[in-house]
């Protein structure tokens, strides 16, 4: 089976990673990939929003199977690009049509439908700019901090919590105005959830469903979480406060209920769903929905799977998940991200990065790397997601903080502090 990943980033290189540990005769291609899934696949200079391009990939290379990494791509359609294709026909899609996609690529459709299906999330209004009026009332109603969200995708910087009311206004007009483009031509204003959160995950076939290790990441910049957002500074799976009986809730309550409303719906979504959860005194919420895996939580996921990944891959394509099964491993897996200096602002990029060699007892993911004279250097904000298993989290944290210790590249930053917030709930 000849397989391709799209995606160029740590989530990508870490489904190329676990999917080249398979017992079975895999050739494994990433569109562009990056120089960490060169170690292990072919790259293809490819980007992801090319569908023709992806389609002669395709059949150049003659895939069986395609795994979408990235959201932007699964929004745009690309599956329903690849189904739709009379000379792509048997070709296996690891991730929804655009009709499921909306989970992610609308916040007003993903609210709809947790609506219309009970699932626990917070109250809302969804209102444009012709209901601007509208919408300053609602928020006088409520307490603060209010919680703004633009509708579409933005790439990480569409949703703003804002504790003071005259500059939650100040900001819903400029989304409104059209700061995040199109994405903000709806904006969902929502109550605020007061809880810690975490992430679950799971594959369909849109039938059945497994349910994979679930993680906590890290999204502000600075230690304490502090500073701006970020894409994710570092991740720890599994996660100490969700207990079994808490689990089961969000399998009772969030899981079974999102699978079958999209049956119901006559959505048929084939790939992974990620449920971004607020644990609010012990109950879950849902805070988002995305259409595909979270980065850097595929970096904790992946190493935790202790069977073949390709068999559940497999069982979405022949939709037959429901006999395949998922071992998760007991070790806990944390990763700390290594960022460009000023990310997630301006950032530098072409520095040498150096002493990935020296890394013995840790897992790195290629996030922002490239290859320059034959030398690896920083091509992003996010460079590298360095991923250790250990028998509990401490001895995790102390390998991956170690493994960092051995890496450098000009401006080089890093949170010192993943994990710590999580120790009192294993005393």
């Amino acid at each position: 089976m000849n397989i391709l990943i799209l995606g160029s980033g740590g989530r990508e290189h870490a489904i190329t990673w676990k999917l080249a540990q398979s017992s079975r005769p895999l050739k494994l291609f990433v569109a562009p990939g990056n120089p960490g899934t060169a170690e292990v696949a072919v790259s293809l200079p490819v980007d992801p929003l090319d569908f023709p391009g992806v389609r002669e990939a395709i059949l150049a290379n003659r895939i069986g199977m395609v795994v979408v990494g990235p959201e932007a791509p699964l929004a745009e359609g690309i599956t329903d690009f690849i189904e739709g294709d009379p000379a792509l026909a048997g070709v296996a899609v690891i991730g929804p049509r655009r009709a499921g996609a909306m989970l992610e690529g609308s916040k007003d459709f993903a609210k709809g439908f947790m609506k219309r299906h009970g699932i626990p999330t917070a109250a809302y209004e969804t209102f444009t700019s012709g209901t601007a009026g509208e919408a300053v009332s609602f928020m006088r109603r409520m307490k603060p901090p209010y919680v703004l969200k633009a509708d579409g995708l933005a790439a990480g910087k569409g949703v703003l919590i804002i504790n003071d009311f005259d500059e939650a206004v100040t900001e819903l007009k400029a989304m409104l105005g059209g700061r995040f483009g199109a994405a903000g031509s709806k904006v969902v204003i929502e109550e605020y959830l007061q809880g810690i959160e975490m992430s679950a995950f799971v594959i369909t076939d849109g039938i059945s469903y497994r349910i994979l290790p679930e993680a906590k990441d890290y999204k502000r910049i600075g230690d304490g979480d502090t500073g701006k957002n970020t894409g994710g500074m570092g991740a720890v799976s599994p996660v100490p406060f969700a207990t079994a009986s808490f689990l089961e809730k969000v399998e009772k309550q969030i899981i079974k209920p999102t699978v079958d409303g999209l049956k119901q719906e006559g959505i048929d979504y084939r790939g992974f769903i990620f449920f971004g959860l607020m644990n609010v005194e012990g109950d879950p919420y849902v805070i988002e929905y995305n259409a595909r895996l979270g980065d850097p939580e595929t970096e904790v996921i992946m190493p935790r799977i202790g069977s073949d990944l390709y068999d559940l891959l497999e069982g979405v394509a022949q939709r037959d998940l429901a006999s395949r099964q998922v071992i998760i491993r007991p070790e806990t897996a944390v990763t700390v991200m290594i960022v460009s200096g000023g990310y997630p602002d301006s950032y530098g990029k072409g520095f040498p990065v150096s002493g990935t060699g020296n890394v013995s007892e840790s897992t790195l993911f290629h996030a922002g790397t490239g290859i320059k004279d034959g030398l690896l250097v920083t091509s992003g904000g996010r460079v590298l997601a360095v991923t250790s298993l250990g028998p509990e989290m401490q001895e995790a944290l102390a390998r991956s903080y170690r493994s960092v210790g051995k890496i450098s590249f000009s401006g080089m930053n890093y949170r010192r502090d993943i994990g710590f917030d999580l120790k009192k709930y294993l005393e």
